[in-house]
């Protein structure tokens, strides 16, 4: 009975729990330090509730990226954070930079609504633009080449969430937030969606045997991630939603059988072991061919195969 009640209490309870903190946290005069010492708080007892009722024991087993993970969740995630803080504190310094590029153009925004209904309005117009950025990066080979630096780990836990090219993790950010800007969202709509953004992110990942019921239907649950990294293509080219499955319902790229997600994850190509070659390797025709998992191009050994071999070099990856 314990069991059965902490897997459906676990992932509201971190949710809840998270975004009341960071209410305090905004509340504060030091939001950046308040809200990280709540986000720091939330992943600690996350890797806690891990070692106590994993999804999959062999992904509690080291894997030897957890440096990998933590130095690109502070350079992709990081720099967001840094400046939603800004924004908490110096409102009125982002606002004279930004909105006088967009209001003066379009005001559409509620404003005079309460704040959770403004809140519920910016996740669903930025989970539209997650959700198509997603979508993009996993039917776009150029993209992919970016994004397959998430998808690369044999295993999901709390530390490689914010696993992320700082590419992939731009253009997300462009399609998310330029539209919020656009319609004249206020500055507490971001740094909101970006709370939400960060703890269902961590609980997407989480390596937690959750039972989130009908929560699949509305939220970007670890059932459902586990779903989309698997090495299945027709299972892992679905739930691209980032926060709510909205989008997913209604393009049809919802996937939830019966039946428990394979923990069989990963990409049939090759990304480097190190940070740094992570970073550059989507930059080389060589490394986007690691990445795709196809052989290197031969070496022409006579004058008649270098038209061949040149050809196949113009021709695009496919």
């Amino acid at each position: 009975m314990i069991h059965a009640f902490a897997a459906r209490a676990f992932w509201p309870a971190f949710l809840a729990g998270g975004l009341i903190g960071t209410y305090f946290a905004f509340q504060s005069s030091s939001p950046l330090f308040w809200f990280n010492v709540v986000y720091l708080s939330v992943v600690a007892l996350i890797a806690l509730a891990e070692r106590l009722m994993p999804y999959e024991n062999e992904w509690l087993q080291a894997d030897g990226e957890t440096f990998n993970n933590v130095a690109h969740t502070l350079l992709s995630k990081g720099a967001v954070q840094v400046f939603a803080a800004i924004g908490a504190s110096l409102p009125m310094g982002i606002a004279s930079i930004v909105q006088p590029l967009t209001e003066p153009q379009f005001d559409l925004w509620p404003q005079h609504a309460p704040m959770v209904l403004q809140v519920v309005l910016g996740l669903i117009v930025a989970e539209f633009g997650l959700y198509a950025a997603h979508r993009i990066a996993h039917e776009n080979l150029f993209l992919w080449r970016f994004h397959a630096l998430h998808h690369s780990v044999s295993r999901l836990w709390v530390v490689n969430t914010g696993r992320f090219h700082f590419i992939d993790s731009g253009f997300k950010i462009a399609l998310s937030q330029i539209p919020l800007y656009l319609i004249g969202a206020p500055l507490p709509v971001f740094l909101w969606i970006g709370a939400v953004t960060a703890f269902v992110g961590l609980l997407t990942h989480c390596n937690i045997a959750v039972n989130t019921g009908l929560l699949d239907y509305i939220f970007s649950t670890p059932r459902l991630h586990r779903w989309h990294h698997s090495k299945v293509i027709a299972e892992g080219n679905t739930n691209y939603g980032e926060n709510l499955v909205l989008w997913d319902q209604i393009f049809g790229t919802y996937f939830n059988p019966p039946r428990e997600p394979s923990t069989d994850i990963g990409i049939t190509g090759r990304v480097s072991p190190h940070f740094i070659g992570q970073l550059v390797q989507p930059f080389s025709k060589k490394g986007a061919r690691q990445i795709l998992g196809k052989a290197p191009k031969p070496v022409p050994s006579t004058v008649s195969e270098q038209p061949i071999a040149a050809m196949d070099e113009a021709a695009p990856l496919p």
